[in-house]
């Protein structure tokens, strides 16, 4: 379609719209308080708008905007979300609980090869590369399946596909997991938990209570130059290492691409920077996610309809794999005796991550609020390097 024919063509028009498209949702939610948000996110409408806005020629399917979202706002949101992941705290608050959030990382691995396995025939070819950029929100976030999907060069349409799919689970999934605590006494006598894991559990959350202060001018540059100064780093560095690795293994050259390179040198710098003082910067959490909502949106504007078709069997997959998923979280309950509190917040963190491991906690466990959100940062942390490899875990398992 040429760009002539739309109402909005002008790079600065189209990341106007973006940016408004990602504000009116939250705005809406936050003015309204309307319950259909709780069943769907507002990530969902922030998708789905660009998608219609493009096919109905409000703003174009092919700018230089959405290149410059990936080139640019992509790694800067990873730099601002990792530099606050705090494994120690995370670990000495929920002790075991990590190792059911592991069992339950597992789960997504191992469901998204069964599922797709079951599911492969009914959708087009590269639909591993949708199932990758959903093991990237399942393992990690929203952050997580933006990457992803970047590094495996997901098509928009499997994207949104992703998008569906993670929503619809959510709706189910999240209610179970508020649902769980109700039977507490009995899941815990059959998981054997200790009598003493929940008071040691709350005493370790009030020795890691931290209040977020409000950002102050120089800590806002520090962010900055934090985000811009890691993307420039890694952009420099990913094309020589990616030609490294082509004379090394041919066969690794397809798989380590220079933006999977690019994007792994970011997440891995991030890290190595959150047992730094960046880490203590406040507010970077907000601006990350701030920022993904408009690259999301700026997925949606160059998705087609018409690749929304494969929805029900992409969605029937996800729901096997949740199941699978479920087990093992289950199965490392049992192994390591945690209660049904911890399970529960595991599996937010993994399936919701950080919008939603609070709300569970919440229910759950108000002492362990804070804890929660360590967790799903520690998902974030994760989800860049098991989710790709997830992505061609399936491809390889149906011989793609």
């Amino acid at each position: 379609m040429d760009n002539t024919d739309v109402m909005v063509s002008s790079p600065l028009g189209v990341l106007a719209v973006l940016a408004f498209v990602a504000a009116f949702f939250f705005m809406i939610e936050q003015s309204t308080r309307s319950k259909l948000f709780k069943y769907l996110p507002p990530l969902l409408f922030i998708y789905a708008t660009p998608v219609f806005l493009n096919n109905f020629n409000v703003i174009p399917a092919d700018s230089p905007v959405y290149a410059g979202l990936s080139a640019y706002l992509l790694p800067a949101f990873i730099v601002l979300m990792l530099i606050k992941v705090n494994v120690p705290a995370v670990i000495s608050v929920m002790g075991k609980g990590v190792l059911v959030m592991l069992m339950g990382t597992a789960g997504v691995m191992v469901g998204a090869v069964v599922a797709y396995m079951l599911v492969h025939s009914w959708l087009s070819d590269d639909a591993w590369k949708g199932y990758g950029a959903l093991a990237g929100s399942w393992i990690g976030g929203t952050a997580n399946m933006a990457a992803t999907a970047e590094m495996l060069g997901t098509s928009k349409e499997q994207f949104g596909l992703a998008i569906i799919a993670d929503n619809v689970i959510y709706i189910v999934w999240l209610p179970l997991l508020l649902m769980s605590r109700d039977f507490a006494d009995r899941f815990n006598k059959w998981a054997r938990v200790p009598e003493e894991r929940l008071a040691a559990m709350d005493a370790a959350a009030d020795l890691h209570v931290e209040d977020e202060q409000t950002p102050t001018m120089p800590q806002y540059l520090f962010l900055a130059a934090t985000a811009i100064g890691v993307t420039w780093f890694a952009t420099a560095l990913a094309p020589d290492i990616a030609a490294w690795v082509e004379t090394v293994s041919t066969g690794a050259a397809s798989v380590f691409s220079v933006t999977t390179v690019r994007i792994l040198l970011v997440t891995t710098i991030a890290l190595l920077l959150s047992v730094t003082p960046v880490s203590r910067l406040p507010n970077s959490t907000a601006m990350g996610t701030a920022l993904i909502y408009i690259f999301v949106a700026g997925m949606g504007a160059r998705a087609s309809v018409a690749g929304l078709a494969e929805a029900p069997m992409f969605v029937a997959g996800a729901f096997v794999w949740i199941f699978i998923h479920g087990l093992f979280c289950l199965a490392g309950a049992w192994l390591f005796r945690v209660d049904v509190h911890s399970v529960a917040i595991a599996s937010a963190a993994n399936i919701g991550a950080a919008a939603s491991a609070p709300i569970v906690a919440a229910h759950h466990r108000p002492s362990l609020v804070p804890a929660s959100i360590l967790m799903a940062l520690l998902g974030y942390a994760m989800g860049n390097y098991l989710a790709p490899l997830t992505g061609h875990l399936a491809r390889m398992a149906v011989g793609q």
